[in-house]
């Protein structure tokens, strides 16, 4: 279970966070991740136990993925796993597999996009290049691509 963070320290993150936020809307990513991790330092060790950490290292890995460093963001939603509720998270799950999947790790790649489609079906594609969904297609059966339909944009938390 995830303990509770000090007020202050809580307070400037979630402001450090917001700035990130504004930034990556604006697909200002460099500037985002320099205040996410900004965020993600004031995180009191062991940084594994708070809750904060989850999502923002999902927020620094989303960022990676937008820049294409999709090394980056394996390596970043890869420790996010490591942080309260982060494993069966859908949004974590098809971006760890959009990245593996540019990077050529295949079965990887499948078993992290069938994970989101378990959860959240078609609909997490929805906004997302085709080609993932496509390519689970070829990996499972059953996959329903028509129920991918276009939704408003969604963040993690």
């Amino acid at each position: 279970m995830a303990q509770e963070l000090d007020d202050d320290i809580n307070a400037r993150i979630e402001a450090l966070a917001e700035e990130a936020d504004a930034l990556a809307e604006t697909e200002d990513f460099e500037g985002a991740l320099d205040k996410y991790w900004d965020a993600f330092e004031l995180l009191p060790e062991p940084k594994t136990q708070w809750q904060q950490g989850t999502w923002l290292l999902s927020a620094i890995g989303e960022a990676n993925f937008f820049q294409s460093d999709f090394a980056a963001g394996l390596e970043n939603l890869s420790s996010a796993m490591h942080y309260p509720d982060a494993i069966g998270n859908p949004f974590l799950h098809l971006r760890l597999g959009q990245c593996q999947f540019e990077l050529g790790n295949l079965d990887r790649a499948a078993d992290e996009l069938m994970r989101a489609y378990m959860a959240e079906g078609a609909e997490i594609f929805a906004e997302e290049d085709p080609k993932y969904l496509a390519f689970l297609t070829t990996r499972a059966e059953g996959v329903d691509v028509a129920g991918a339909k276009k939704r408003p944009f969604w963040k993690v938390w």
